[in-house]
This record gives C-alpha cells, structure tokens and sequence, in this order.
C-alpha cells in the first residue's frame, strides 16, 4: 500500500501542477473501483457510469486543495459517495442492493462468513434464505451504516480509511459497523429460529 501511495502522492502533486495526464492516470487506476462503489448506491448502470465521471470531475476541480492529510482514494471514495448520495436525493430513489457482489466477496464479517460456511444439507436449504435476509438488511439500514459496512466488507477498507473516507472519528466507524452487524445478526437469528422449529 505504502508504493501505491507514494505514485498517488507524485501523480496528485504532478496534476498540482498543471499535468492533465496525470490526473487521466489517476482515472484509469480508480475508475472502476470508483464505478463499482457508486452503483451500490445507483440503480441504472449507465447513471452509475455519469455519477462516476461527476465525481471525477468534482475531485479534479478540488484537487488544487488536496493536501494530503488522508490517502488520495480515501479522499476521492468520500468525494464518490456524497455525488452518489446527491444523486439518489435528487432522484430520489432507494440506493442498489449489494446482492450481486455481497455474497461473492472476500469479507471478515461474521455474518457474510455464514454464507460459506455452511456444511449441513438443513443449512444448504437455508442459502438463498439467509442471503436474501442480509440483503433486505443491508437495505434497511441507515445511510451511514451502511456505507460504513459496504466500505469495511465489500471494499476491504480499514477502520481508520473509513473514518477518513466518512469524515468521522474511528470510534464512531466501529460503531455504526457494530451496530450494522447487530441488524444482521438478529434477521439471521430469526432464521435460525425458524430452521430450528
């Protein structure tokens, strides 16, 4: 991480300057995390593709003020969620399930680690049901817990890049990740209660 953040260093620094191709390189290198992180928020996929380039754009016009105190994609994903967030206000629609993506990727979360480790045929019929259940959860939750989750479980980002990322303080990252987990795990218990009877 530490080599990647010294190419963003130089390259945010070379665009300080005045060096558009450099930003063009920060693009390439972030558009497609940036796109997928926004389509969590976004439903149509071309939205998705123009709520992207609007952040980049908002980042490029920002950069000149850019001093570094966080990593540059830390700063650039909090520029990507509020333009999404902005997006779904003014649309006003209901941010994406993460379905597609949720269930299929590395996570240390206690409830997505669930979904691989069932070794029970009783449990096998459960799948479906469970993974559903965490999606309509993922759903309920309020805006900032469920960023804070998407990015720590989908993103793979650590506490401290979250609160940088949302602006708030590590105490408070573990706490909306707590109590995201929390929702969870009382919906899944509901499950099992009902595969036990």
């Amino acid at each position: 991480m530490g080599d990647t953040g010294t190419v963003d260093q130089d390259l945010v620094k070379r665009v300080q300057r005045g060096d558009k191709t450099a930003f063009d390189l920060l693009v390439r290198k972030y558009q497609y995390k940036v796109i997928k992180l926004v389509s969590r928020y976004v439903y149509d996929p071309s939205d998705a593709h123009d709520v992207a380039q609007e952040a980049f754009i908002k980042a490029y016009r920002a950069l000149p003020g850019f001093r570094g105190d966080s990593a540059f994609y830390t700063w650039l994903y909090r520029i990507a969620i509020n333009t999404a967030k902005n997006h779904v206000a003014a649309r006003n629609r209901t941010p994406i399930s993460a379905e597609s993506e949720f269930g299929n990727e590395d996570s240390d979360g206690d409830f997505s680690s669930r979904l691989s480790d069932i070794d029970t045929p009783e449990a096998l019929l459960l799948t479906d049901e469970v993974r559903r259940t965490i999606m309509t959860a993922i759903e309920g939750l309020p805006q900032d817990l469920r960023t804070a989750l998407i990015l720590r479980e989908i993103e793979g980002m650590s506490y401290d890049e979250i609160a940088k990322t949302m602006d708030c303080p590590v105490g408070t990252v573990r706490s909306r990740l707590f109590r995201a987990r929390d929702t969870i795990d009382a919906e899944l218990k509901k499950i099992e209660g009902l595969a036990g009877t």
